[in-house]
C-alpha cells in the first residue's frame, strides 16, 4: 500500500508543477482557479507522501521517488499540454533520472 500511496503523491507533486506554470500564464478568474487547484494538489502530494513514510518505505527512497514522478509528471505535462520542446537530452536525462531511482530502490533492498 505505501508504493500506492507515493506513486499517487508523485502524480500530485507534477500537477501542483503544471498549476504551478499555468498560473504564471493566466489571470483573473482563471488564475484563482489555477492557485486552488495548486493548493489543494500540494496538499494531497504532501499527505500521500506522508502516508507511504508512514507506512514503512524509508525517507530517502520515499522522497527520491516521489520527487522523481513530479519530475517526469512535470516534462511530460509541458510537452503535452504547453508545447515545450522534446530534445534528445530532455528525453535522455529524463530516462537516466528514472533508471536512477530504479538503482537506489534495488540497491536499498539489497543493502
Amino acid at each position: 500500500m505505501a508504493w500506492i500511496f507515493l506513486i499517487v503523491g508523485g502524480v500530485f507533486e507534477a500537477i501542483f508543477s503544471f498549476s504551478l506554470g499555468k498560473i504564471s500564464l493566466t489571470s483573473g478568474k482563471e488564475m484563482v482557479l489555477w492557485i486552488v487547484s495548486f493548493v489543494v494538489a500540494v496538499s494531497l502530494s504532501m499527505y500521500f507522501l506522508y502516508k507511504a513514510i508512514d507506512t514503512g518505505l524509508g525517507v530517502g527512497v520515499s522522497y527520491a521517488v516521489w520527487a522523481a514522478i513530479g519530475a517526469a509528471g512535470s516534462v511530460l505535462m509541458g510537452i503535452i499540454f504547453l508545447n515545450e520542446p522534446v530534445s534528445f537530452w530532455r528525453v535522455f536525462f529524463l530516462s537516466l533520472l528514472i533508471i536512477s531511482v530504479i538503482g537506489l530502490n534495488v540497491s536499498t533492498k539489497a543493502a
